[in-house]
């Protein structure tokens, strides 16, 4: 079994967290630090846009034009930390070999958090939410190739956050002067998008919801889901159990951002149960990924992070075991 983390993490020291993730997690990823400016997950997305040029708005980031000339400075600014850890990422991964992620927030969850140019979410416009995929599709290929070309030993792994899409579905996005919600957005337009983005490398979504769209995700190619577990209702686990068993892997989510670091007997146990109530083959929970439930940016420390993630080994031991059983 292998374990890996979701992306954020707490502190501004991107070189102890390159260090980190290679020893702590078997697939190790680029790590994104909110602490820092233009370090959240959605700067580091419009750092990947290079077809389309922002800037950053009291309100958030809103698109102004096309390509690298219009660019405002917050837009290179965000570039500029992103060149700056692939460079840390080329330094420590220097002759590594394995699969390496790197992460993305994803079209649906980006339209709903943009501007467009004369005001209101890029959401609201159909044929602006197309462009904006289909330019974030293009920064994602060539990022991913950059990732390839620093570290050559790399299998690349996409993980494309999609935390607003179900809201998105469900026609819950608050309108600019908030007394409407944005249309809803049906599977097929949502599968539509975010198919874009699962044929530069092998491609995971992770949303954190009660009830994630897993049917969207595997319609739209991906290769795997990831959850947190703790959150997940009856019917996304009947989803949880149909993609498994189509050879979807499942990122189990099974360690809390914030609270005691839980034993690894206590944490496994979730996943183990409810897997032998759905009667799963238990062969099919050794394809299981364990991370932690959420990016771990909101931990209390570095240090506290660095112990749950630690942690998600033993509990792959655990999850093993009963695979075994």
């Amino acid at each position: 079994m292998t374990t890996t983390g979701l992306g954020s993490v707490p502190g501004d020291d991107i070189r102890e967290w390159m260090r980190a993730v290679l020893e702590l997690v078997d697939v190790p990823f680029l790590p994104e630090l909110p602490a820092r400016p233009y370090g959240d997950m959605i700067s580091r997305t419009i750092a990947v846009l290079t077809e389309l040029a922002a800037d950053l708005q009291p309100v958030g980031w809103r698109l102004t034009g096309g390509g690298d000339a219009r660019a405002s400075l917050d837009q290179r600014r965000a570039r500029a930390l992103l060149h700056e850890d692939l460079d840390v990422l080329e330094e420590y991964a220097d002759g590594y070999q394995g699969r390496l992620k790197v992460q993305v927030t994803g079209p649906w969850t980006l339209a709903a958090a943009v501007e467009r140019p004369r005001g209101d979410k890029v959401l609201a416009d159909h044929g602006a939410r197309r462009d904006l995929a289909q330019a974030l599709a293009y920064g994602v290929e060539q990022h991913v190739a950059e990732v390839r070309k620093r570290v050559p030993g790399a299998e690349v792994l996409l993980q494309v956050d999609e935390p607003g899409l179900p809201a998105v579905l469900a026609g819950a996005v608050p309108t600019a002067s908030g007394w409407s919600k944005h249309r809803s957005v049906d599977g097929p337009g949502a599968v539509e998008l975010l198919s874009l983005f699962t044929g530069a490398a092998p491609t995971v979504v992770h949303c954190c919801a009660e009830r994630p769209p897993i049917e969207v995700f595997t319609k739209s190619g991906a290769s795997g889901v990831a959850v947190d577990v703790s959150l997940l209702n009856n019917a996304a686990w009947d989803q949880v159990a149909i993609a498994a068993e189509a050879g979807t892997t499942l990122y189990a989510g099974l360690v809390a951002t914030t609270g005691a670091v839980p034993k690894a007997e206590q944490a496994a146990q979730p996943l183990i149960k409810r897997w032998r109530e759905l009667g799963l083959d238990p062969e099919l929970l050794k394809q299981v990924v364990i991370t932690p439930a959420c990016g771990l940016a909101a931990a209390p420390s570095p240090a506290d992070a660095r112990a749950r993630l630690k942690l998600l080994r033993d509990i792959a031991d655990v999850v093993g075991e009963a695979a075994d059983e």
